[in-house]
């Protein structure tokens, strides 16, 4: 039976951000950002290379692209809720197998259960529940939803110490039910649209909602394209392909950063510090060009986000040969860009094709950007097996986001006015 809320002063989208920033803040800190922080206690244990361990990272992509457009079609027929909930749980579960790990297979396995899990509560399923409650509030509501993602940097330092004093065995298990006591709560806050509950979008407009009927649609012009129409469009590709370059950047970085900074002869606990540093710094990019891309062309601005990645990439490269202190712009600009341009992921898809077939769309879209998340460990992990040096890496991956960058550049603009494409 469907939860009933009535109209209220604070608008009840905003509790779905709320949701989402505390479960983006806890999942990115346990399990995305947190993975760096386990790599080389990992490779010292296990004796495993940094590709097979960068491997581990590749199968959660995978595993995640491939659910993406099934947890995308499920969150349109389903609503957020029961997918969060569930999520949280297998997440949880894969975690408790990793303390168990005791051959490379093993390893692997854990990382696809974990792959489910999060492919289920994080990111594509939230993100689509955000989309559903706003239009013209888009981009700061996805700016603040994914700053949760940012300020899931503050839990490195503090997994760098557990796993120091612990171990990175009973640091799983503490991360696990961590997952339980987070996420399964918050995922009862989700709702469906917000029409159901007698809103509108935005929240600038309540009546009551007549029983067993959805209100009237929004004043705001509404533009709904459906899945068949929108992958037929250039702009869609264009999206797809620059961010699948987007994530090859920042899962090579994400994963590789402790132990570059390691091999650089930087200190673990510093490393840690700079590695909270990268998502901490993107908060300013998710909420201050989200906010840019409510008032501007998102193009430009996702644009400007990609330039920003490259630049700061270089940065991080030269850092081995230059002087640390080029750690500092690399924070600046490729954490800037970084959160800058994973808001745009979210809001210029919901600005060109709507939200009538949001969460189908946007899962296939997330599952085409896994292919970068597949590719960017372990080739990063294979040129410091090969070469000796990440530096080489840096430099050849800093070229994607620039070209990514001109692709966006040359995106035709979204339709405007009311739309609907069947």
């Amino acid at each position: 039976m469907r939860s009933k809320i009535g109209p209220h002063r604070f608008f009840f989208g905003w509790w779905v951000v709320v949701a989402t920033f505390f479960i983006s803040l806890y999942a990115a800190g346990a399990v995305f950002y947190g993975f760096t922080t386990v790599f080389e206690p990992i490779a010292n244990e296990m004796g495993w290379s940094y590709t097979q361990i960068s491997f581990a990272a590749s199968l959660r992509g995978l595993e995640m692209g491939l659910l993406a457009p099934l947890t995308g079609v499920l969150v349109d027929r389903l609503g957020a809720r029961k997918l969060v909930f569930g999520g949280g749980i297998i997440t949880a579960a894969g975690l408790l197998m990793l303390r168990y790990t005791t051959s490379l297979g093993m390893f692997y396995a854990a990382f696809i259960l974990i792959a489910i899990g999060m492919s289920s509560c994080t990111f594509n399923v939230p993100m689509t529940a955000v989309a559903n409650w706003f239009k013209k509030k888009i981009g700061i509501a996805s700016g603040i939803a994914l700053s949760g993602f940012g300020f899931g940097g503050i839990l490195i330092p503090t997994m760098v110490k557990l796993i120091d004093s612990y171990g990175w065995r009973t640091t799983m298990v503490i991360l696990a039910v961590g997952m339980l006591i987070i996420v399964l709560p918050l995922s009862l806050l989700y709702r469906r649209k917000p029409e159901q509950y007698g809103y509108v979008l935005d929240g600038e407009a309540e009546g009551p909602a007549t029983a067993g009927k959805l209100l009237a649609p929004s004043a705001v012009a509404q533009v709904d394209v459906k899945t068949k129409q929108a992958i037929r469009t250039g702009a869609f590709w264009i999206m797809t392909l620059a961010f699948t370059a987007h994530m090859v950047v920042v899962q090579a970085v994400i994963t590789h950063v402790m132990p570059y900074l390691s091999s650089i002869g930087i200190a673990r606990a510093t490393s840690g510090l700079v590695a909270s540093g990268v998502p901490l710094v993107s908060i300013a990019g998710r909420l201050g060009l989200g906010w840019l891309g409510d008032k501007m062309d998102r193009r430009l601005v996702a644009a400007g986000c990609l330039a920003m990645m490259g630049l700061g990439l270089l940065c991080f490269g030269c850092a081995s040969s230059v002087g640390i202190w080029l750690l500092v712009p690399f924070l600046i600009f490729f954490g800037v860009g970084y959160g800058g341009s994973n808001t745009q992921r979210t809001s210029l898809p919901r600005e060109y094709f709507g939200r009538a077939s949001f969460g189908t769309l946007f899962g296939l879209m997330t599952g085409i950007n896994t292919l970068g998340s597949i590719v960017g460990p372990p080739l990063a992990g294979w040129a410091f097996d090969t070469w000796g040096s990440y530096q080489g890496i840096w430099y050849i991956l800093a070229g994607l986001p620039l070209l990514a960058m001109m692709a966006m550049l040359s995106m035709p603009k979204p339709a405007s006015g009311p739309q609907q494409t069947r």
